[in-house]
């Protein structure tokens, strides 16, 4: 169907600097491969992106050339390390500069721009935190109008501690990850594929109109 992925690596780590959390996305962009779906990987932090909450800060900011790809994909996957137990700053940058697609709306449906695409979450890091990280994620993606499957997240954690992290601790091998990164792959194309075939009707602006006749 000319499916088209985006992953956002939300690293802290410019390049070239090995990225964990690269190693396990690019196990599902081989995933999405033999599903014949291309993909594309962005490391966000190699970008001048400025913080803000709208989607063109000025002065030399990048992140408009990232939120056109964004609106050109049919699946959105963020990329996070865990940090401190939570989202990554550079994660948590992303949804924010994401907040200004709200003003973006269709001007028949009032859809944001995020309407029509899946998303799905990768985490790696050292003890726990990547419940919270997918759901933090996945949660602010469903506010900007993103589709989630079941089993959209995959991730890998280590011991307690400093540690080695998903590469040097051998996680390209461990069962669940790779059971999950599979899961959400397949399930991402399968409603991907629905969306595509089924755009969501729901005209906001007509609900929007509705609600104001019952509200103060």
């Amino acid at each position: 169907m000319g499916l088209k992925a985006l992953f956002l690596n939300c690293t802290l780590k410019r390049s070239p600097e090995v990225s964990n959390t690269r190693a396990l996305i690019d196990k599902a962009v081989r995933l999405f491969s033999e599903m014949e779906i291309d993909s594309e990987v962005i490391r966000v932090v190699d970008y001048n992106v400025k913080f803000g909450v709208t989607s063109d800060e000025g002065d030399g900011d990048e992140w408009p050339q990232i939120l056109k790809k964004i609106k050109d994909c049919d699946i959105l996957v963020i990329g996070s390390p865990i940090w401190f137990g939570v989202i990554s700053s550079v994660a948590k940058m992303v949804i924010e500069r994401l907040d200004g697609t709200y003003m973006e709306g269709d001007p028949e449906t009032g859809q944001f721009p995020l309407y029509g695409k899946v998303a799905g979450v990768l985490v790696t890091g050292n003890e726990d935190g990547a419940h919270d990280v997918a759901a933090n994620i996945l949660f602010n993606l469903t506010h900007l109008g993103c589709t989630v499957p079941p089993n959209a997240d995959s991730y890998w954690v280590g011991d307690a501690g400093p540690g080695p992290s998903y590469i040097e601790a051998g996680g390209e091998r461990h069962l669940y990850t790779n059971k999950t990164v599979r899961y959400m792959t397949h399930n991402l194309a399968f409603f991907a594929g629905l969306l595509k075939e089924n755009p969501i009707p729901t005209n906001l602006n007509q609900l929007i109109e509705e609600a104001k006749e019952e509200s103060d």
